[in-house]
């Protein structure tokens, strides 16, 4: 039918393969929750673009259950297509100590230049 069809809940990349070999257009490997039991979610992620790759399937690797930014770098560093994420991981890309430092030396020089009065010229 041409369905784009998206399996989640993905915990191994023996799981992945099936669900690629099957057909998926979308693998979606949980790695926050195998994290959050022992194991290195990421691993699946990696085995799953290598095995994917290899045998030029055409499925993608959508990463789910992501819970920080390192997990959004480390995805794309593997080869992932697609990385959902929740708002905060989003915010937390965003933001550095530097960019603040220098955002707010940006708006106190602006503010110092607005107070300086503007020389007149007469012609």
């Amino acid at each position: 039918l041409g369905i784009p069809v998206n399996v989640t809940l993905v915990f191994s990349a023996n799981q992945g393969l099936l669900a690629a070999k099957a057909g998926a257009s979308y693998v979606s490997p949980f790695i926050g929750r195998l994290d959050d039991i022992g194991h290195r979610g990421m691993d699946v992620v990696e085995d799953l673009v290598k095995i994917f790759g290899n045998y030029k399937m055409k499925a993608e690797v959508l990463v789910g259950s992501i819970r920080h930014p390192l997990h959004v770098i480390e995805a794309a560093r593997a080869g992932a297509s697609i990385a959902t994420m929740p708002p905060e991981v989003m915010e937390k890309m965003v933001q550095h100590p530097l960019t603040d430092i220098g955002l707010k030396r940006f708006l106190d020089d602006w503010a110092k230049a607005k107070k300086k009065e503007k020389p007149s010229i007469t012609v």
